[in-house]
């Protein structure tokens, strides 16, 4: 089994929470900022769901293209733009092999690093797991507390 094929398990063991906590979320609430400067709901899930996507993709491509290009979301319901979005990440990273795992990727113009694709993914879900700990914020001042655990058994 490659790398990222068991990268895929841990990813998949963070992004199920994410995914049951956008499900939770109604539309009505998108707009919903826990502070003025906050991001909305909407803002913070996307960004959260483009954002990994872009680290695989840096990390399939061996360059920085990803972070500046414009993700097109036509997409106006945040769980169908998960479910894809999950789906798309998941085949993006099936598809990167042990060489481009360990080959280094030139982010000096995005973040100011030099990181193998090993370490974009880590960074990826470092990400991942910092914001959704925001989310869990968010949906619980939704008036949800029927919450899942932080992490899900895969």
């Amino acid at each position: 089994m490659s790398r990222a094929r068991k990268f895929i398990r841990y990813f998949r063991s963070h992004r199920d929470v994410t995914l049951d906590l956008v499900r939770k979320m109604d539309e009505q609430h998108y707009d919903y900022k826990p502070t003025p400067t906050s991001m909305s709901a909407q803002e913070l899930v996307t960004h959260m769901l483009t954002s990994f996507y872009r680290f695989a993709q840096a990390a399939k491509k061996g360059d920085s293209s990803p972070f500046k290009e414009k993700m097109e979301n036509s997409e106006g319901n945040l769980t169908v733009l998960a479910e894809k979005l999950t789906s798309d990440t998941i085949h993006m990273i099936e598809s990167i092999t042990d060489d481009e795992l360990n080959n280094e990727v030139d982010l000096s113009q995005v973040f100011g690093i030099k990181l193998t694709g090993r370490q974009l993914l880590k960074m990826a879900m470092d990400h991942e797991i910092h914001h959704k700990g925001n989310l869990f914020v968010y949906v619980r001042e939704m008036g949800h507390t029927d919450l899942p655990m932080y992490v899900k058994k895969v």
